[in-house]
C-alpha cells in the first residue's frame, strides 16, 4: 500500500495533473515553465527553463522565476508530508533569502534535501499545538552543474484546530 507521500508524489510528477494544479493554483509558475522533475520523502528537484516568458531584460532567467522554483522545491516536500494528514496543518512562507552567483541562461534545477527535517518540524507542530518554523535550503544549478543561486525558504507550520472548536 502506498503512503500518502507516495500518492502526492505521483500527482506532482504526473505531467497532466501537475500542469492542471499549476494552472488553477499557481498560474505564473505554469506559464514560466516551473516543473517538478523528481520528488521523494527527503528530496525534491524542480526546474525552471530560460525562455521568453521567464526572461529578464538582461537575457537571463528573471529572479522571480528562480524564486518560484526554489520555493516549490521546499514547499512540495512540505505539501507531501501534509497530504491527507489529520489533523490538518497550515503552512506559510515567513521569510525568503536568495543569493545569486551566476547568470541563469539555460534550465536551472533547484534541489532541496530537507525532507526529513521538514517532516520532523511538522511533527513538532502537531505534538505541541504551537507554530514551528524551518529554514530549508535549496540550491539551483545549471545544466553544466554550476551553482546559479542558493535560497533559504523559511516555512511556518501550525496544526489547525478541529472544526467546531
Amino acid at each position: 500500500m502506498e503512503s500518502s507521500f507516495q500518492l502526492f508524489a505521483k500527482q506532482m510528477t504526473s505531467p497532466l495533473k501537475f500542469r492542471m494544479f499549476l494552472l488553477s493554483k499557481l498560474p505564473s509558475a505554469y506559464f514560466s515553465g516551473v516543473r517538478v522533475k523528481a520528488i521523494d520523502e527527503n528530496r525534491c528537484e524542480v526546474t525552471v527553463p530560460f525562455k521568453w516568458f521567464s526572461q529578464n531584460p538582461f537575457r537571463s532567467t528573471y529572479f522571480a522565476c528562480l524564486s518560484m522554483a526554489a520555493e516549490m522545491s521546499t514547499g512540495a516536500l512540505a505539501l507531501g508530508h501534509l497530504y491527507k494528514r489529520k489533523p490538518a496543518v497550515s503552512m506559510l512562507v515567513v521569510k525568503t533569502e536568495g543569493e545569486y552567483f551566476k547568470k541563469a541562461i539555460d534550465k536551472t534545477t533547484f534541489v532541496c534535501e530537507a525532507g526529513s527535517e521538514i517532516r520532523r518540524v511538522i511533527e513538532e507542530a502537531v505534538a505541541t499545538g504551537e507554530a514551528r518554523t524551518i529554514r530549508a535550503k535549496t540550491i539551483g544549478k545549471n545544466k553544466a552543474g554550476d551553482t546559479i543561486a542558493e535560497f533559504f525558504i523559511t516555512w511556518s507550520f501550525k496544526a489547525k484546530a478541529p472544526k467546531g472548536e
